[in-house]
Formats: structure tokens, sequence, C-alpha cells
């Protein structure tokens, strides 16, 4: 984890001439995001597990006229809770309680050294808050990898989730059947390597269709900030770490047990898939295939709805958000 003694001279002195923040320009950002303003206040649960202290941020938002219910949305990987500012003001005005933790080793949350991650490890950290607030029953909506953490938490804690959204979520297929094991070192060798641009071209492919909005760059920005960082290798190491969970830790046997109430909200040009790149060629043009994925998973879990979201990328919430919004409120209103 060597740093460019130049670079680091170079953030030490942005950081410190730094006066505002303006997150539609590439910045340094440190590894728990401490320059930057959520859109809500943000709160931080101590957590002491596999030996260690840890910190886990979370924004908690009341209505001004509740409804009664809570839902937690669970942000992806290559994202935290920030993202779903949008969303979450849209669940305030219908009276509902808006959960968005930063799981560890993302956003405003520690990035150790060494974590064994798993699903069932973050799912526990974030029961651990609701139990904290004293919430027993709560809605939950995961995009991407945390579609794959909601799926895991659906299936632990049947009892006390209600309702379950899975907003264009990886682990869809086992990625294992398609393309080789990289090892967490040549995982986060390949982290090393992202850029501004290599995070913006992913994201034109896979969230936007080639299309590029100023509104996206703030998203793409938290990422990136951190390649130009003197914090890039913790960052980076995390990254490795969640994408080697990702691949060795497939959800596809829980959905048949999932038992609450599912709405699956599937943009079907959707086509991300975790090592497609590292995938034989002729295995990655049927790696990520959503507009059959999202019906299939919807025949494997019990009691589920499914919504198409016809040429619309990974993103829907950000890249289509009215015609994203209305099936959810739908679902979690009725």
């Amino acid at each position: 984890m060597k740093i460019n003694k130049i670079v680091y001279v170079l953030v030490l002195l942005f950081f410190g001439n730094m006066k505002s923040q303006d997150l539609s320009k590439l910045q340094p950002y440190d590894a728990e995001l401490t320059t930057v303003k959520y859109p809500f206040p943000v709160s931080f649960k101590t957590l002491k597990n596999q030996g260690q202290e840890l910190k886990m941020a979370f924004m908690d938002e009341k209505p001004s006229k509740t409804n009664g219910k809570t839902i937690v949305l669970l942000h992806g990987k290559n994202f935290n809770g920030f993202y779903f500012e949008q969303t979450a003001k849209a669940l305030l005005e219908e009276g509902f309680r808006v959960i968005m933790p930063d799981q560890i080793g993302f956003g405003k949350s520690s990035k150790p050294k060494q974590y064994q991650f798993s699903f069932q490890q973050l799912a526990e950290n974030t029961k651990s808050i609701l139990d904290d607030l004293k919430i027993e029953k709560f809605i939950v909506l995961g995009h991407s990898m945390g579609g794959m953490l909601a799926t895991k938490m659906a299936v632990m804690y049947p009892n006390n989730i209600e309702k379950l959204i899975l907003e264009n979520p990886i682990g869809l297929e086992d990625y294992r059947n398609f393309s080789p094991y990289q090892n967490i070192d040549k995982l986060y060798a390949s982290e090393l390597k992202n850029t501004y641009q290599s995070y913006k071209d992913y994201q034109l492919k896979f969230y936007y269709d080639g299309k590029w909005k100023p509104e996206y760059e703030p998203w793409l920005n938290l990422v990136a900030g951190w390649t130009i960082s003197k914090d890039f290798p913790i960052t980076a190491w995390n990254a490795a770490l969640t994408s080697d969970m990702i691949y060795t830790q497939p959800v596809v046997d829980d959905f048949e047990k999932i038992a609450v109430p599912t709405l699956l909200i599937i943009g079907t040009r959707d086509r991300t898939a975790i090592g497609k790149a590292n995938a034989p060629k002729e295995m990655q043009p049927l790696m990520g295939l959503y507009q059959n994925l999202g019906k299939e998973t919807q025949r494997k879990i019990p009691n589920s709805k499914l919504v198409e979201l016809d040429n619309v990328g990974h993103s829907p919430h950000i890249e289509v958000f009215d015609r994203f919004i209305k099936p959810l409120l739908e679902f979690i209103k009725n």
C-alpha cells in the first residue's frame, strides 16, 4: 500500500485548504468521507465484532406525519446511503420512517484492514441498529449488492420483515458457474487500477446505456474521489474483500426460502454480473441477462411480484425515478 509522496502532499494541502464541498467536481475523499455532508443527519453505532471496534454510519429520518411504518434502504457495492436521497424524501412524504445505513467497508463507515465479510455479518450489523432504535417490524429495500443483503435478512429475520423489495439486485445467478475464482490479491490489484474514467465507463455501460447526465456525477465522484486520495489503498482493499464476498457467497438458494411478500423491480437493460471480465468470452454474453433473471427469480420467490422497467439499466431509482417510485409506493402502502 505504498503511496506516491507527491500525491500525498497534494492531498493534504487540498484537505487543509478546502472550505466547501462540491460533489459535482472530483476531489479526493478520505476513507470515511468526513468532508462529505450527507442529505440527512448521520449517526454512528459502535460495533464490537471479530475482535475489533468499528463504526457503522446510518441516517435515521422521521416523517412529519408518520404512518407507523419503517423502511430500511440497503445500498449497492459502488454506492452508500447518500444516493437514496430522492427515494427517502418521497417515502418521508408518505409517512415512512427511513433508515439508510452505510455498511462496514462503505461510505462513512469503518474500513477495516481485516474483516470476514459475509452477508450474515452485515445483516446482524444492520439488525443491531434497528434493535437499538427499538424497531421490531420493518420493510427492507435492497439495490444491487444491497439486494443480496436484503435477501439474506429476509431469510434470517422473517418475523421482523414485513415486506421485501429487490431493485436490480446482483446475485440472481451464481457467478461461480460462469467465471473462475479470483483471489483477494488479484481483486485488490484490479481495484487499484480504478480511476474516475474507469468507474464512469462502467456506469455508462451498465447503469445508463451510454447516456450521461449531470445528476449522475455526485454518485460517481463519491467512489472516484477515493482513487486520488491517500486512503485509496484501504478503500480498494475493502472493495476487494466485498467482491470476494459477492462471488463466494451466492444467495440463489435463498430465494425459495423467502416467506415475506416480495416485489422485484427490474430494469431489463441491466447486464451487471460480477466477474464477467474474467469469464470465458463465450460465457460473457450469457451473464447478467436481467430480462430473463427477473422472471426466473420471481418464479422462485413465493408470494412475489415482478415489475419490469423496459430500457432501464442497473439503477432505476436514479435513472427513471418516477417509474421506480410508483410501483414501490403501491406495494408498500397496501
